[in-house]
């Protein structure tokens, strides 16, 4: 099976264009302060959860930020996201 280059060079820059084209059509200041918490708090998850893995800091860090959230809702959204980051980043 021959591949023609052109054809795959056209295949992969539409499928990298649509790529950039989704990435880049979020602009977080049109999110509602709800939503900009979300991601406010999914950032500190992951920030915390990297800290962890470069043993830089413990898991009581992560405990002292979970306190420090007053909302019973945000607090789960954190835990959700601490969870997923130590998926994606292999912390046990």
């Amino acid at each position: 099976m021959t591949l023609n280059f052109l054809h795959s060079y056209v295949i992969f820059r539409s499928t990298i264009l649509l790529t950039v084209g989704l990435l880049m059509s979020f602009n977080l200041a049109l999110l509602t302060a709800e939503e900009k918490n979300k991601v406010e708090l999914d950032k500190q998850a992951s920030y915390l959860v990297w800290r962890l893995k470069q043993v830089k800091s413990g898991p009581e860090e992560i405990t002292k930020q979970m306190t420090k959230i007053a909302s019973e809702s945000e607090k789960q959204w954190f835990q959700q996201s601490v969870e997923k980051y130590k998926r994606v980043m292999g912390v046990a």
